[in-house]
C-alpha cells in the first residue's frame, strides 16, 4: 500500500495512525478529522473538564512532537461525504478527493437529540465544543438541571452539575439505569449514587417535551403529566454510529460497519474501529476498544486479509459521585451474582464499596466493583488469562486503566 487515509481523527484515528508507523507502514498518511481539534480525550469531558479540574490543553491525546513524528497530512474540520471503493477514493465535503489504497474507518459516533426546535440551555456531551458550551451554561448561577438518560455520560454528568451546586435531576425511561450492562440487582445499587448525592431520580418515566422558546428552557414535560422547571437540559439518550457517508459504498452497515472479528469490513481494503465498528457482531462503545483493536485492524490492513482477532475481554470504567465502578467481562441474563469482597451496603451510606462476580456453570463471566480498584484489576487479569488460554496461575497479561 502507497497511501491510507485514516477517517476520523479522534482515539481510535489516532491509534490506527501510530499502529500504521509502528508495524512498519512508511507511505503517505492521510487523516481526516470533522472537528478542528487535534485528538482529545472525551471521557474527561463529563467529569474534571466541565467541573473545572481539567483545562483543554490537559485533553490533548498527542503532544506536536508526537504528531509531527507520525509524518501525518491531517485534514481537520472537514468531513468525509463518501468512499468510491472502485476508485478507492474518499470524498470530502469541501469538494477535495483523497485517492488511497487503504482506508480505515474511525468515524465513531454522534449524540441522540431530543426532539423539537433547539432552544438555548438544552445540550448534548459528546464533543469538546459540546462540553464547552455546557460549562459555559453551568458557570453561571446556581441552575436547575435536567439530565435526560441515567446510562454512564448521563449519570456522570449529572455527578458533576451536582459537584458544581446545581439542582440535579435524572429522568431515565427504563424502571433502573444500566440495568442491560450490569443487571437488575447491581444496577440498582449503582442507582443508589444518586440518592445519596441528593440527586433526584426519576425512573419509568420520559420527556413528552420541552417547554420554553428558542431563546431559553424553562422547564421538561413528562410522559407521566408532570412538569420538571429547567433551565439547563441534559441528553444523555445514546449514540449513533457516524456511518451516513458511507452510505451508497459496498461496505454493509447495520448499527455500525459490519466487521469480522478483526476489524475488517466486506472490502479486505478498509477496516473499522472504534465506535463504529460492529466487530464479529458487537459494537462496543469503550475507551478500551477503542484503543485495543487498532493493533490488529492495522495489522489485517497492511497484510490484506484477517491474520488476527481483536476481540478481548470488554472494560470499562465510570466515575460518579467520588466512587469508581469498573466493569469486565460478558455478563449474560442468567448469571448468578456473588457478591466476592464487602458488601452492597457498603456503597450506601459511602463506604468501602464492593467486588461482585457474575457466574455461570461454575466460572466467572464478568466482574463488577465500586470503589475496590485493587481487587479488581486481579480480578480482570484472571478473565484476561483465561480468554487467552493460560492457566490462571501463570497469571494474565498486565493491563491497566485510565
Amino acid at each position: 500500500m502507497r497511501t491510507v487515509t485514516v477517517v476520523g481523527a479522534s482515539l481510535s484515528g489516532l491509534y490506527a495512525a501510530r499502529e500504521l508507523r509502528a508495524q512498519g507502514f512508511d507511505g503517505r498518511l492521510v487523516v481526516v478529522g470533522d472537528e478542528p481539534h487535534p485528538p482529545y480525550d472525551r471521557p474527561p469531558l463529563s467529569k474534571d473538564f466541565l467541573t473545572g479540574r481539567a483545562h483543554e490543553a490537559d485533553l490533548a491525546l498527542a503532544d506536536t512532537e508526537e504528531l509531527d513524528g507520525l509524518d501525518a497530512r491531517w485534514l481537520l474540520g472537514v468531513r468525509a461525504r463518501g468512499l468510491d471503493a472502485r476508485g478507492r477514493t474518499v470524498l470530502l465535503d469541501d469538494g477535495r478527493t483523497v485517492p488511497t489504497d487503504g482506508v480505515v474507518v474511525a468515524t465513531g459516533a454522534a449524540a441522540r437529540h431530543l426532539a423539537g426546535e433547539p432552544r438555548a440551555g438544552v445540550h448534548t456531551l459528546r464533543t469538546l465544543d459540546d462540553a464547552r458550551a455546557l460549562r459555559a451554561d453551568l458557570t453561571r448561577e446556581p441552575r436547575r438541571v435536567v439530565v435526560v438518560g441515567g446510562g454512564f455520560v448521563g449519570a456522570e454528568t449529572a455527578s458533576s452539575c451536582a459537584a458544581l451546586g446545581h439542582d440535579v435531576t435524572v429522568v431515565e425511561a427504563a424502571a433502573v439505569p444500566l440495568v442491560p450492562q450490569l443487571g437488575a440487582e447491581l444496577a440498582a445499587v449503582c442507582a443508589s449514587l444518586h440518592r445519596r448525592a441528593g440527586v433526584g431520580l426519576l425512573t419509568g418515566v420520559s420527556v413528552a417535551a420541552l417547554r420554553g422558546t428558542t431563546a431559553a428552557v424553562t422547564g421538561v414535560d413528562l410522559t407521566d403529566g408532570r412538569t420538571l422547571p429547567a433551565d439547563v437540559v441534559i441528553a444523555g439518550i445514546g449514540v449513533v454510529p457516524n456511518t451516513a457517508w458511507l452510505a451508497g459504498s459496498p461496505l454493509l452497515l447495520s448499527d455500525g460497519v459490519l466487521c469480522d472479528d478483526g476489524c475488517v469490513s466486506t472490502l479486505p481494503q478498509v477496516v473499522a474501529v472504534g465506535d463504529v465498528a460492529r466487530v464479529g457482531g458487537t459494537r462496543a462503545e469503550h475507551w478500551t476498544s477503542a484503543t485495543s483493536q487498532p493493533r490488529a485492524a492495522i495489522r489485517n490492513l497492511l497484510a490484506g486479509r484477517t491474520v488476527e482477532s481483536a476481540r478481548s475481554v470488554p472494560y470499562f470504567w465510570s466515575d460518579q459521585y467520588g466512587s469508581r465502578i469498573q466493569f469486565a467481562g460478558r455478563r449474560r441474563d442468567g448469571d448468578t451474582v456473588r457478591i466476592a469482597e464487602g458488601t452492597i451496603a457498603d456503597v450506601v451510606p459511602e463506604g468501602s464499596g464492593f467486588l461482585a462476580r457474575f457466574e455461570r456453570a461454575g466460572r466467572t463471566t464478568a466482574v463488577l466493583a465500586v470503589d475496590r480498584p485493587r481487587p479488581f484489576m486481579r480480578a480482570r487479569r484472571e478473565l484476561a488469562a483465561e480468554a487467552a488460554g493460560i492457566p490462571a496461575t501463570a497469571g494474565g497479561p498486565r493491563q491497566g486503566a485510565s
